[in-house]
């Protein structure tokens, strides 16, 4: 990697301020100044700024248990971001693992790895996202075999792949889907005429959301369960 481009990936630097910094003989490589951003930064070396040794942030997979009220977007909105909620470095960088609704809560994944997150958004790769719903009305005796035929949403032209309805009690449902179109579970259940007051993702995959975290709270997963994915899909 180019000398410039470590330095923007490792600080805040941008691009032109890299180059006056290196100018001004403030980085070293293994000990030596280092004044030309076309320096090749080789695996091992040691970059140092004022003495002080810089490293590259590296991949980042985070879950965070998102609480109503945010969105999971970096555009400006009447709501704030769900990447507020995370103290990390380069956050701009970062991405939501597909979306949650505003008032939808619980498990969301954030990384700044694009693979990853394909392996999991994709239909293809049959990955499970479980949501409870709490519902106005109860459900129909037969919710659980429409669901597992398929519902054809209001504009689509092909219903959704099946799904499996844990029926809770009357007016409280656990919902696993493989897909993620817009408003998809809203609009399944609206299609029975029915409306979800709240919903709840507590799965992704065979990932749970960590019940030791608080709404707005957040960790970093363990590469056990970075890896679950690569697996499953």
């Amino acid at each position: 990697m180019r000398l410039d481009k470590f330095l923007g990936e490792s600080t805040d630097l941008s691009r032109s301020d890299a180059r006056k910094v290196l100018k001004s003989g403030e980085i070293t490589v293994n000990g030596e100044v280092v004044t030309k951003g076309t320096h090749v930064v080789q695996e091992g070396d040691v970059v140092c700024w004022d003495d002080e040794p810089l490293a590259l942030v590296g991949l980042r997979y985070i879950m965070l248990n998102k609480p109503a009220g945010y969105e999971c977007s970096l555009k400006n909105s009447a709501y704030p971001s769900v990447m507020m909620l995370i103290d990390v470095e380069k956050r701009e960088r970062l991405h939501t693992v597909g979306r949650l609704d505003v008032d939808t809560t619980g498990l969301i994944l954030i990384t700044d790895d694009g693979q990853w997150t394909h392996r999991i958004i994709s239909p293809r790769h049959q990955c499970d996202k479980v949501y409870v719903a709490t519902l106005a009305e109860p459900l129909p005796d037969n919710a659980e075999e429409l669901f597992k035929a398929g519902i054809l949403l209001n504009g689509e032209d092909k219903p959704t792949l099946p799904a499996v309805l844990e029926r809770i009690d009357e007016r409280t449902a656990r919902l696993t889907i493989q897909e993620g179109k817009y408003h998809q579970v809203k609009r399944m259940f609206a299609s029975l005429g029915n409306l979800v007051q709240t919903l709840h993702r507590e799965r992704i995959g065979s990932l749970s959301l960590d019940d030791s975290l608080e709404p707005g709270e957040s960790r970093y997963l363990t590469p056990a369960e970075v890896q679950q994915f690569v697996e499953e899909g």
